[in-house]
């Protein structure tokens, strides 16, 4: 059976953050258990297709998944498995906000096999989880950690955010020192993008009231601490933007990377399926061998182990340097790009500007 990764989208949230762009909304209780009935009979309509697969990641996702009752998340998993067809040892992660979870979820969780907790905490600092309009405080990301600790979940993650509004180099260095103590076996760190559309691009976007970001430079210089902070805490870099304790990568994550088929199920999620790509209720795009390998490439490369050679020309039938020798070649020779045996991979300095490297590969 072929591997197949999921994703259940949960587009609800308690409020809105103002630097969010994603699906969400805040809700009642009336339309989230009309989408939770939607979503399962949604789940139940791919029984055929699911004949040919073995589910080996799940992840829910939002929005705030969290925000559903402990038995509306039950319904939804009891969908799945009635569905597809689960890896022995599939990893299942549900997204969780503090102060949106009560120890009967946790509990439910595990009941119904989730293994994996993702907690969206961004700041340890109470001043800048305002600023994001975060719904809780520091404190109350403890009592969600520890709570999640005492239901027996052993592989955590950690979101956090540099590059907010009033932050320093000092205050995210004191959120990564932290949060790393309380040993999660994963933290994600991500800085902070405006995007247009969004309240904070209203307030901050197009150089408004940019003395209140860290500058260019701070931002250049959270970023290099990240690497070193966590390293000091034994957490190493798998991904660009991710850290995790030996053994502990989220292997839903390596599998968009690394271009595992996945099926998103739930408003505007979406789906890689037979080089297929499409949203629920979107159009559906024919890759071509062309954007295959460019897809292989610039997603590929966010991996610090960077890509292999002999499986690019296994899945397309062609040598790697034959296709991107002379965009390799010239990355190489800017200190972007390094060849380790069988990998190519970002440099340390590609890294820094690794949008570029990849757009090179478009």
């Amino acid at each position: 059976m072929k591997p197949l990764e999921l994703y259940i989208h949960i587009p609800f949230c308690i409020r809105k953050c103002g630097y969010c762009d994603f699906l969400s909304a805040p809700s009642g209780k009336e339309e989230r258990a009309a989408y939770v009935k939607s979503l399962c009979r949604k789940i139940r309509s791919y029984a055929e297709f699911a004949g040919d697969y073995c589910v080996t990641t799940i992840f829910v996702g939002g929005g705030t998944p969290s925000i559903l009752e402990a038995e509306q998340m039950q319904r939804i998993f009891t969908a799945v498995k009635e569905t597809f067809k689960l890896g022995e040892s599939a990893e299942i992660t549900i997204e969780m906000n503090p102060g949106t979870v009560t120890i009967e979820k946790l509990n439910i969780y595990k009941a119904v096999g989730v293994n994996r907790l993702s907690i969206g905490l961004q700041s340890a600092d109470d001043r800048e989880l305002a600023v994001l309009g975060r719904i809780h405080t520091y404190d109350e990301f403890l009592c969600s950690y520890h709570m999640a600790r005492k239901a027996g979940f052993q592989n955590i993650n950690i979101d956090l955010m540099s590059a907010i509004p009033y932050q320093t180099r000092e205050s995210y260095e004191k959120t990564l020192r932290t949060v790393a103590a309380l040993e999660p076996e994963h933290i994600s760190s991500y800085s902070l993008i405006i995007e247009e559309g969004t309240p904070f691009y209203e307030k901050y976007g197009g150089g408004r009231n940019a003395a209140c970001l860290p500058d260019e430079d701070t931002e250049r210089l959270m970023y290099e601490d990240t690497k070193r902070i966590l390293q000091e805490y034994g957490y190493h870099r798998y991904e660009i933007s991710n850290y995790a304790k030996e053994g502990f990568e989220c292997r839903h994550n390596l599998g968009y990377w690394e271009r595992t088929e996945y099926l998103g199920i739930g408003m505007g999620a979406a789906s890689l399926i037979n080089n297929r790509r499409f949203t629920e209720g979107g159009e559906a795009e024919e890759l071509s061998v062309k954007d295959q390998m460019a897809e292989y490439m610039f997603l590929g490369l966010r991996k610090i182990k960077g890509v292999s050679k002999q499986r690019f020309a296994e899945s397309f039938g062609r040598n790697m340097k034959e296709v991107y020798g002379t965009v390799i070649e010239d990355m190489k020779k800017k200190g972007l790009l390094a060849e380790h045996g069988d990998s190519v991979l970002l440099t340390e300095r590609g890294i820094d500007i690794s949008n570029y490297v990849m757009s090179r590969f478009l």
